[in-house]
């Protein structure tokens, strides 16, 4: 069940013999590395569904196309992975508030001709934070790396949807999260007194700037892609790291990534992206059927399980 399927397999309508029959999908380039199908087909099993989740490599010149073709393939859905979120947006009929506001759609779903969007990239790291570390995102000041685009922005507006204490926008192009700091505004007016710092704010993922906004944040969030190579330059300096933080990485590659083995030993509380992953799952899984996700079924086949350090 977790063979990869090259887009031209949808558009060309020869998946049509698969047993069980391929009723939902992930979309994505590269996708092989994908965990979804495991759990996805766990549920799918207990659920007493006949359908299957599979892999579909699907490059950016394919995506219309291929995500035009899941009526006629008989799909009743699809995730949506990189680098696919925005276009998936951009090609549905309609989406939902939340993913027209975090600019990208990862979780389709089709209604006869019709296809509609949702993104649960936000309420699935809520889920996971609260169930990593036993507090809800609105009780923290956070700060986030990564926020020009994909997962980051819409952590971002979830963060603002919760109207977190607090919460630190970090990019390379700090132009990009300046922009977003505009938008998400609006959430951050209130009368809190936090000291001498603003509620929302957006830096330059610089060493100066992240050493005087650490000293107020409880949560940090990494969004970016590095981490993923055990060669990747460190994200955050080692020394910056302290026992009283909280340290999410979205990045669930195998093993520890460096940003959470140094958070791991500055003795900071740490928690990788399957716990994200998990809950992303669960709410498609809701979206698709219209049922409560069997998650426990789902969190044993997702392996290793997640768990706080």
């Amino acid at each position: 069940m977790n063979n990869v399927f090259p887009a031209s397999d949808l558009i060309e309508g020869k998946l049509s013999a698969l047993t069980p029959p391929a009723r939902l999908a992930v979309m994505g380039d590269p996708v092989a590395h994908s965990q979804s199908p495991g759990f996805q087909n766990a549920a799918l099993v207990a659920a007493g569904l006949n359908a299957q989740y599979i892999k579909l490599h699907v490059r950016p010149e394919e995506f219309p196309s291929a995500l035009r073709a899941l009526p006629e393939a008989g799909f009743l859905g699809a995730n949506v992975t990189i680098p696919h979120k925005a276009a998936a947006l951009a090609n549905v009929d309609q989406a939902d508030d939340y993913a027209c506001r975090s600019g990208a759609v990862n979780t389709v779903v089709v209604d006869g001709e019709r296809l509609h969007g949702f993104n649960t990239d936000g309420p699935g790291l809520l889920r996971a934070v609260r169930e990593q570390f036993s507090v809800d995102l609105r009780d923290l000041r956070v700060m986030l790396l990564g926020a020009g685009g994909g997962a980051g922005r819409a952590i971002a507006v979830q963060c603002a949807m919760e109207n977190c204490e607090r919460l630190v926008l970090v990019n390379r192009t700090v132009e990009k999260a300046q922009s977003l700091v505009e938008e998400l505004a609006p959430s951050f007016r209130s009368d809190r007194l936090l000291g001498p710092v603003d509620r929302l704010q957006a830096i330059p993922h610089e060493e100066k700037f992240l050493r005087e906004q650490l000293a107020f944040t409880d949560l940090v969030i990494n969004a970016t892609s590095l981490g993923m190579k055990r060669s990747d330059p460190a994200i955050i300096p080692a020394s910056l790291l302290t026992p009283n933080l909280m340290v999410y990485d979205t990045v669930y590659a195998s093993g520890a990534s460096r940003l959470l083995e140094d958070a791991a030993n500055a003795g900071a509380r740490t928690a990788n992206g399957l716990s994200m992953l998990l809950h992303q799952g669960a709410l498609s899984f809701e979206i698709w059927f219209n049922q409560p996700a069997p998650l426990e079924v789902m969190r044993a086949a997702l392996n290793p399980v997640p768990t706080v350090s």
